[in-house]
C-alpha cells in the first residue's frame, strides 16, 4: 500500500496543504477540515480525470491503494488545537515557556528540530496516555 503525504502549512488566516509525494494535489481553506477536505476533493477530480494528458495520476491513487498521512507545520498545529490546548497546559505538555509557543503559535518563530521534536513527542504521549484509558 503506498502513502499519499499531505503537507499542511499555516499563514496568519489560512491553511495550505500539498501533497509532497503527487504534483497537482493541493489546496486551503480557513480551517484545517477545510484545507483538508478542499484537498480530498482536488484528489477525487484527479483520479477522474486521470486520463486526460493534463492530470496524470499514479496507478495506486487510481486503483485507491493508498492511505493518506498528514503532516503538520509547528504553527499550523498549534493554531488547530489551540481551542483544546491552553498555554499553560502545553507548557506544562513539551516544557516550553508559553511566550515561546505564542511566537510559534503566530508564526513569529519557527522552531529549531529539537523544539519541533519536544511539541511532537508531548503530543504523541499524551495521545498513547489517551488510548490506554478505559471508562
Amino acid at each position: 500500500m503506498e502513502k499519499l503525504i499531505i503537507q499542511i502549512e499555516a499563514s496568519k488566516n489560512f491553511f495550505d496543504g500539498f501533497a509532497v509525494n503527487v504534483d497537482g494535489i493541493s489546496g486551503g481553506g480557513n480551517t484545517i477540515e477545510e484545507c483538508k477536505t478542499n484537498i480530498l476533493e482536488g484528489l477525487k477530480l484527479m483520479v477522474k480525470n486521470s486520463d486526460k494528458s493534463y492530470c496524470k495520476a499514479p496507478q495506486w491513487l487510481i486503483n485507491g491503494d493508498y492511505e493518506i498521512e498528514y503532516r503538520y507545520d509547528t504553527q499550523s498545529i498549534l493554531n488547530h488545537y489551540s481551542t483544546v490546548f491552553t498555554k499553560p497546559a502545553l507548557e506544562r505538555l513539551t516544557g516550553i515557556n508559553q511566550k515561546q509557543l505564542h511566537h510559534y503559535a503566530t508564526g513569529l518563530k519557527k522552531p529549531r528540530l529539537e523544539q519541533r521534536k519536544k511539541i511532537e513527542n508531548a503530543l504523541h504521549n499524551l495521545g498513547s496516555e489517551l488510548l490506554t484509558i478505559q471508562l
